[in-house]
């Protein structure tokens, strides 16, 4: 079977740009720290924002701050 690892889904990628892209990709894989020196993530456990078609209507001007 013959199918790519990396497939341009829109445009024209010329083989140079395919190939700055993988590397970009493979040395950011690379970089990545090592179970044991990763430390733990301490950010939200809950997104900032919401998805505005899960909202329920308009909000008042008045309900824009905090």
């Amino acid at each position: 079977m013959n199918v790519p690892d990396i497939r341009v889904e829109k445009g024209n990628a010329d083989p140079e740009e395919v190939a700055a892209i993988t590397a970009v990709l493979l040395a950011r894989a690379a970089a990545r720290p090592t179970a044991d020196t990763e430390q733990t993530h301490r950010g939200r456990a809950k997104a900032g924002w919401r998805r505005l078609e899960r909202e329920n209507g308009f909000r008042a001007p008045h309900s824009w701050h905090g």
